[in-house]
């Protein structure tokens, strides 16, 4: 009995200690996955960002690019899951944030040698939205400015050299 409950203890504290968490992945940079791409090559990997550019449709599956603020990262994911995102950020847009769980490959014999995930889950956290940019009327301004002494100075530029 004795020795079973040094055990329990032992196992307790390991957990406290350690910390392990096995339901949870672990959701990694796109810096992190470049810089560590020998060791993770081959890996499964989850990352999360936010979805940019357009989806690019082959057959049965699709290419879509992902940005986490270090870096972007090509996906290689089914039709099915990449029409699941509605928004891809551009200048007007903040495309859908998605997380994703796939195999990483530091240079894909199947897609050119690039780096790249193959999907295995797409999962939309956040839809993106419409960006309402607003001009301060501070650079209105300066712009209206800037441009009034631009005309007066071509206007004396025009004028000089016409009297010689």
């Amino acid at each position: 009995m004795l020795r079973q409950i040094k055990t329990l203890i032992i196992i307790f504290f390991t957990l406290i200690f350690f910390q392990l968490n096995v339901n949870a992945a672990e959701i990694l940079d796109i810096n992190y996955l470049i810089e560590h791409a020998r060791e993770l090559d081959g890996k499964e990997v989850t990352i999360k960002g936010e979805a940019v550019g357009e989806q690019l449709e082959r057959k049965d599956f699709s290419w879509i690019n992902i940005n986490d603020g270090t870096n972007a990262i090509g996906i290689w994911t089914k039709n099915d899951d990449a029409n699941a995102i509605s928004n891809y950020g551009s200048y007007k847009y903040k495309g859908d944030t998605v997380i994703v769980t796939g195999i990483f490959y530091r240079a894909c014999s199947k897609h050119g040698g690039e780096a790249d995930i193959h999907s295995m889950s797409l999962k939309v956290t956040e839809k993106g939205h419409l960006i309402h940019e607003q001009v301060s009327s501070e650079k209105i301004i300066r712009a209206a400015l800037i441009c009034g002494l631009s005309i007066l100075l071509f206007l004396f530029y025009y004028r000089s050299r016409n009297n010689h």
